[in-house]
């Protein structure tokens, strides 16, 4: 965007690029902000998916890829992390995959974070009808 654009059409775009990956979820997080900080509520949309998600340079599914490894390896994350797993699945990510992004982030961040990502993800599959993936441990 460019720096003429003006506070609305940044929201207007980010609001956009929002519904677009997030569906209802982001407009959920962005309403529950309405009472106590509607500024960030603003700020995440206009700069969080209007100046940043909008880049071209990552399609959709690797932001979500690079979002799903970044939260998990933050831990205490686990609202935001429920959202952007929705939004993976949103933009073509299978849940196979969420969980294997998962299983590898284990090896640099820890156990715990991977398996309270991997229990956020659980929650959404069910949520969704996803349940049981059919994995078995290998030998």
């Amino acid at each position: 965007m460019s720096e003429s654009t003006t506070r609305e059409e940044r929201f207007a775009r980010g609001l956009e690029v929002l519904r677009s990956v997030d569906g209802e979820g982001g407009q959920r997080v962005i309403d529950s902000l309405a009472d106590i900080s509607p500024e960030l509520g603003h700020q995440v949309v206009s700069w969080g998916f209007g100046e940043i998600y909008a880049r071209p340079q990552l399609v959709p599914r690797d932001r979500q890829l690079v979002t799903l490894g970044m939260l998990t390896a933050l831990g205490g994350c686990e609202p935001q992390l429920e959202v952007h797993v929705n939004a993976a699945l949103n933009v073509g990510l299978t849940p196979e995959q969420i969980v294997e992004a998962m299983l590898h982030a284990a090896g640099y961040c820890g156990f715990p974070k991977a398996l309270n990502a991997t229990f956020v993800a659980k929650k959404v599959f069910a949520e969704r009808g996803l349940l049981p993936l059919g994995q078995q441990p290998t030998a």
